[in-house]
């Protein structure tokens, strides 16, 4: 809804969706599914503050698939194939703002990860143009 606007508080969303990529909220996972698409919007709408944020986010959202996909909890598996492909979107948006570098970064994380579904979120990354 702030559109642009959302600029100003950039700082503070950050930490919020830094806080809410975290912690699992159970098996329906509402609020990270929330927070993806919170993230989307607001690297759509705020896109030439993003690299300078790229590396926290990065890092962040390569944590949160990791533990998605380690999650032997009671998490569904559509809900899971939710969660890595919002994180993927992001990722996708964040490499279009930032003018590869995402792209950059994950090389050698592709290259040394060897579970199938985060691989086939970074590929998707990085075949995206």
């Amino acid at each position: 809804r702030l559109g642009i606007l959302i600029a100003r508080h950039l700082k503070r969303l950050e930490r919020v969706i830094l806080g809410y990529l975290e912690v699992c909220d159970g098996p329906e996972e509402e609020a990270r599914l929330g927070i993806l698409e919170t993230l989307q919007c607001t690297i759509e709408h705020a896109w030439p503050r993003m690299p300078c944020r790229l590396p926290v986010l990065l890092k962040a959202l390569l944590k949160m698939m990791w533990d998605v996909h380690t999650d032997q909890g009671l998490t569904p598996e559509p809900v899971k194939a939710a969660l890595l492909q919002g994180a993927t979107e992001c990722l996708i948006l964040l490499d279009r703002c930032s003018e590869g570098q995402v792209k950059i970064l994950l090389e050698g994380v592709y290259s040394s990860c060897e579970e199938n579904r985060v691989r086939e979120c970074i590929r998707k990354v990085q075949e995206n143009t």
